[in-house]
């Protein structure tokens, strides 16, 4: 029997993958220090819990519209309206299963086969399999390093566009490396958007996952609210990972097709978890500042702990829950031949499961230095020093 040609075109969480490793090490009754996967290990909010269960009571167990229960999309777009300085209206959301459905309805949407469509590499491994998949012609940029973090390259940007580029996908606030733009790299973009007539995804996934300075959206820049999309999820904000609950944001005939596409995809999404949204948006927001105030906290240990590992260089981010330290040095001088090599070995001689910048988009030209991605939002502060004491003694 023959299976759909284009399978071969779609990628996958890769994430995941590394789970997979971490959990059989972890069965053989070793133990394991859990920085590959973005999960939580932070309970959601008491009073988010209490408002799912009370909607279950209250019989919202049954189908709902399409585009998500008229009282959530008009609390989403208030919020998301006044935090990012502009104004819209029930008919600019569509809620969605999570936010990922987001990347794969928006390019559905907007991307006809032979488009171009510009996303970030190293970036969430999604936007390039969704563009392949969907017959879109990939064209990755990258970053550079300068002493504030990551900016992204941009004559990388330039090279690639061409006649048929339609989309810029663009992730403030970056998973994997935690990439954030300054008012002159937004400006840049949206400059460019303009220029070039494109349509852009702005994935705000971590746009409230921040510790010092406040979050800002390209939306809000003249001319990008009528080309912007907006990917805005609850996973972790509220520590809901497992809920599945987000929402695109943007123009409404975009949201109308990404409603149609609701439809023919997932008929709607779950009814009672919404009222959940509700509260989360609306309710007591304590739950959400522990969340933060404990976040933090691991990145702090994290980033003290990384201090003492010879050959590891590392910036401080404001943002997300990850770091993306530079391990040339300590991979040159073990002598390795591969970042999956160095990764399966460093896990199974310390416990230490993490992720590399190939999980996160195929390696472009050019690229020497070699980057391993930790993620600390489900992991203790006791284990985390206790992890990286480990690969303190192995990497030394």
């Amino acid at each position: 029997m023959k299976m759909n040609s284009r399978l071969s075109k779609l990628g996958t969480e890769t994430a995941f993958a590394v789970s997979g490793d971490a959990a059989a090490f972890a069965a053989k009754g070793n133990k394991m220090y859990p920085f590959h996967l973005g999960d939580m290990d932070i309970r959601t909010p008491l009073n988010i819990i209490e408002a799912a269960n009370n909607a279950m009571l209250d019989g919202k167990t049954g189908y709902d519209p399409a585009a998500g229960v008229p009282a959530l999309r008009e609390v989403i777009a208030d919020h998301i309206g006044s935090t990012r300085g502009v104004s819209y209206g029930i008919e600019n959301v569509a809620v969605q299963p999570g936010g990922k459905p987001v990347i794969g309805k928006f390019l559905n949407a907007v991307l006809n086969p032979g488009d171009g469509a510009l996303y970030p590499n190293p970036g969430y491994p999604i936007y390039e399999s969704q563009i392949n998949f969907l017959g879109g012609i990939t064209q990755p940029y990258g970053y550079i390093t300068t002493d504030s973090g990551f900016k992204i390259d941009r004559e990388q940007v330039e090279s690639q566009l061409t006649k048929d580029t339609r989309i810029f996908i663009y992730n403030n606030f970056q998973n994997p490396i935690c990439a954030e733009s300054d008012q002159d790299e937004m400006e840049w973009v949206a400059e460019l958007a303009l220029k070039y007539d494109l349509w852009v995804l702005s994935d705000e996934a971590y746009f409230n996952i921040r510790y010092s300075g406040k979050s800002t959206s390209i939306v809000s820049l003249p001319g990008m609210k009528e080309r912007t999309i907006i990917l805005h999820t609850f996973s972790k904000t509220y520590a809901m990972t497992g809920w599945r609950l987000g929402a695109a944001i943007g123009p409404k005939e975009v949201i109308d097709v990404i409603a149609k596409l609701n439809v023919n995809d997932e008929s709607c999404t779950n009814h009672f978890i919404q009222y959940a949204g509700i509260e989360a948006i609306t309710g007591n927001q304590d739950g959400a500042q522990m969340i933060l105030h404990t976040l933090k906290e691991r990145r702090d240990v994290l980033l003290d702990e990384f201090k003492k590992i010879n050959g590891l260089t590392i910036s401080k981010p404001n943002t997300t829950f990850y770091v993306f330290p530079d391990i040339t040095e300590i991979y040159e001088r073990m002598e390795f031949n591969s970042l999956e090599e160095f990764r399966l070995t460093t896990l199974r001689k310390t416990g230490v499961s993490f992720c590399t910048r190939e999980h996160f988009g195929s390696t472009l030209p050019g690229e020497t230095r070699k980057f391993i991605r930790f993620a600390y939002s489900g992991i203790s502060t006791e284990l985390i020093r206790e992890g990286i004491g480990r690969l303190i003694n192995y990497w030394e």
